[in-house]
């Protein structure tokens, strides 16, 4: 049983779809200024919950068994390397509760994952990507040891499209 306050952290559960599907959509709002289909989310969230071959969510709970409250997210998907044979770990939808911030939440979410990963020897890396003008959460990464990769992330999005940071755009930032 958890003292009030003190902070749990634990694979998502089903119960706590809700909880995630709110964080998911402010995170898009905060990060990118996108404002998602609220039931397209909850239906993702669901999906990946009942599909564990797909990845996976951890949360940060804090409270006792009778007023717990999910603090923090992130999710884990999969990339699978042929050339190291075993897949990478890509954490996304990384949000902590502003209440919660600069509180360790997501330091804890992330040796959680390492020590996960680390552990299974059918996983090569961890990895993680960051809106390019989201200078605040590429400061935590570097704190927890994450390094920027050699790589550029291009995409094909079909369902939301591509949207330039606004830092990429002076006329709007």
């Amino acid at each position: 049983m958890l003292v009030r306050d003190e902070v749990l952290i634990r694979p998502a559960r089903m119960d706590d779809i809700e909880a995630i599907a709110s964080f998911s959509a402010a995170m898009a709002l905060e990060t990118e200024g996108r404002a998602l289909d609220r039931e397209r989310l909850r239906q993702g969230t669901r999906s990946l919950l009942a599909t564990p071959a797909h990845g996976f969510f951890m949360v940060a709970e804090r409270g006792g068994a009778t007023d717990s409250q999910v603090v923090g997210q992130l999710m884990v998907t999969y990339e699978w390397s042929d050339w190291r044979n075993a897949v990478f770990w890509w954490i996304q939808s990384v949000y902590v509760d502003p209440t919660w911030r600069r509180r360790g939440i997501f330091r804890r979410l992330h040796a959680a994952v390492m020590a996960t990963a680390k552990a299974d020897p059918k996983v090569c890396g961890v990895r993680l990507y960051v809106e390019s003008a989201n200078r605040v959460a590429q400061e935590v990464y570097r704190r927890v040891g994450l390094q920027p990769s050699s790589y550029v992330v291009f995409e094909t999005d079909f369902i939301l499209g591509h949207r330039r940071a606004l830092a990429d755009r002076p006329d709007e930032a």
